[in-house]
């Protein structure tokens, strides 16, 4: 029963944390730390005992598989050179680079275990930067953020392993771990797609034979990345990257049809898991500090002294880690306008601003994939305890501390003067899409072709049919390239919707009046509640 009540206890600081944080102007992760480190104090005295190989398997295979879901398909192709470039070649200078300042900085932690601990502060958190700059980043940082998040939590923890594999069993050929890179990687990436395709066969299957009920699918999808996962292990190929790779594959086969209902709900737990295992992270984190304090200075004689070498040692990582990415940055993006310049695309070049490289920079926030990537390290290597595992775990922690308050103080001074423009690009394809969808609707309204029995059912059918296509001739007022007229249909629309909530609201109140009189039962109730949130759910936000 222990275990049951820290977990509830845990769920409740998540949503707790979340509340705090719109008082707090601190990001979401920072209170959730805080919250775990205050949970953890002597005078309450909660503990969590972590597996490291339970921690990796629970936590990353779903968050992968998110992040593969949301990641929009399109900008990732356009972007794909800075995304691969920030992504791999990012990640091996960061591996080398870092690796060996630890190593040179901690004498005591073999060269193989700083690669590792370089490996795993090498993967980002977009999710943590789009929360502290509050969505004003330009969208092209932001989409190669999120790409880059997306590639280097598979780069990153790809590279981890193979570090952690060469200082369990002291052998590395570097001709040897790239073509085993190459092949874990592809077959990582072969399995998460055929999977998650084997996947979407079988829901079209079964909803070709009616078999559409939205929470069996949903699970099937909850089920997905643990099962992507599992099996590329076992084949022994990347089960990060076959996690990533069903996600981006299952945001394609989520477009089947008759899935309405199961893409509301789906999309509806999908987002409540991430929130719930990126707090629960974070709080586990806060949680293990003052262990992990505790390990680090438990062969010291003094406390205070050994964690204020400890914490220098963290910035000092901190900052090689920031001079490194700024420098690939730089150096990649002025060797790319030099590329374009020698095939002749000069007039397309601009040389990058220090501001805009200094946001990339910054934006390489350390997150909740560091951490579970940390804590999978094994307590063991053969028959004694892992070299300086809890120094590995507390660098690690503090990276991703740091990290957020230096994005904390940075992002807002950098984005000073820059204002939050509406995305001009997307709004346009957003009319364009009602538009002509609106237009393709009428069209097939035009070309209907009814068959009543007689006189007054034509009569009704025309009128039906001219309600809706009414519906749809006030979408295309509102999507009209008038200004005026836009601003007419908008305030008409606006309008319109108030009195429909209004009108749902008087409907929601007359059904719970009519449960509490007991002339419909709970079936009817939950029924027609269901169909009334729904229609509100349609109507959004009116203000």
């Amino acid at each position: 029963m222990q275990t049951a009540y820290t977990v509830l206890i845990l769920l409740m600081l998540v949503g707790v944390s979340r509340l705090i944080g719109r008082v707090v102007p601190l990001p979401l992760p920072l209170v959730q730390i805080a919250a775990g480190a205050l949970l953890a104090w002597p005078t309450l005295g909660l503990h969590v005992a972590l597996d490291p190989e339970l921690f990796l398997f629970l936590f990353l295979p779903p968050l992968l598989f998110s992040d593969g879901w949301r990641m929009p398909k399109r900008e990732f192709w356009h972007l794909r050179g800075p995304i691969l470039t920030l992504a791999v070649g990012l990640v091996l200078f960061t591996v080398v680079g870092a690796g060996y300042f630890i190593h040179w900085l901690l004498p005591g932690v073999p060269l193989p275990v700083a690669f590792a601990l370089a490996a795993v502060l090498s993967p980002t958190d977009a999710v943590a930067v789009s929360a502290i700059s509050r969505n004003r980043l330009p969208a092209p940082l932001m989409h190669i953020l999120q790409g880059e998040a997306l590639m280097n939590d598979a780069s990153g923890l790809v590279t981890f392993k193979f570090a952690l594999v060469a200082a369990v069993t002291g052998v590395f050929s570097l001709a040897n771990a790239s073509l085993t890179f190459v092949l874990v990687a592809v077959g990582g990436l072969t399995v998460g797609v055929a999977l998650s395709w084997l996947v979407g066969r079988m829901r079209a299957w079964m909803i070709a034979r009616g078999w559409d009920d939205p929470a069996t699918h949903v699970v099937f999808m909850l089920l997905l990345p643990f099962a992507a996962y599992v099996l590329a292990e076992r084949m022994e190929v990347s089960g990060i990257l076959s996690a990533v790779a069903a996600g981006m594959m299952q945001s394609w086969l989520d477009l089947l049809p008759r899935q309405t209902n199961t893409r509301l709900l789906n999309r509806s737990v999908w987002s409540l898991l991430e929130f719930a295992f990126n707090g629960l992270i974070f709080l586990l984190l806060g949680l293990q500090l003052p262990d992990i304090i505790k390990a680090v200075a438990s062969h010291e004689t003094s406390l205070w002294p050994t964690l204020l070498y400890r914490g220098l040692d963290v910035v000092a990582i901190f900052l090689v880690l920031l001079v490194l990415r700024f420098v690939w940055v730089q150096s990649i993006w002025r060797l790319s306008i030099l590329l374009r310049r020698w095939r002749g695309k000069a007039e397309l070049t601009r040389v990058p601003s220090a501001r805009s490289c200094w946001l990339l920079t910054v934006g390489g926030v350390r997150g909740a994939v560091t951490l579970a990537g940390v804590m999978s390290v094994p307590m063991l290597m053969g028959a004694s305890a892992f070299p300086e595992r809890d120094l590995l775990i507390f660098i690690a922690a503090g990276v991703i501390l740091l990290s957020l308050i230096a994005a904390c103080i940075a992002l807002p001074l950098l984005l000073r003067g820059i204002e939050a423009s509406p995305d001009d690009k997307r709004r346009n394809e957003v009319r364009d899409a009602w538009r002509k969808t609106a237009e393709a609707a009428i069209h097939a309204l035009e070309t209907e072709e009814v068959n009543p029995q007689d006189a007054a059912q034509s009569a009704l059918a025309a009128e039906l049919k001219a309600r809706i296509m009414s519906e749809y001739r006030h979408q295309l007022e509102v999507f009209n390239d008038s200004a005026e007229a836009q601003a007419l249909a908008f305030q008409m629309d606006l309008l319109e919707r108030r009195l429909r909530l209004k009108a749902l609201r008087a409907q929601r109140l007359e059904l719970y009046s009519l449960s509490r009189h007991h002339q419909i039962g709970d079936d009817v109730l939950r029924e027609v509640l269901g169909e009334l949130d729904l229609s509100e759910a349609k109507l959004g936000r009116v203000n």
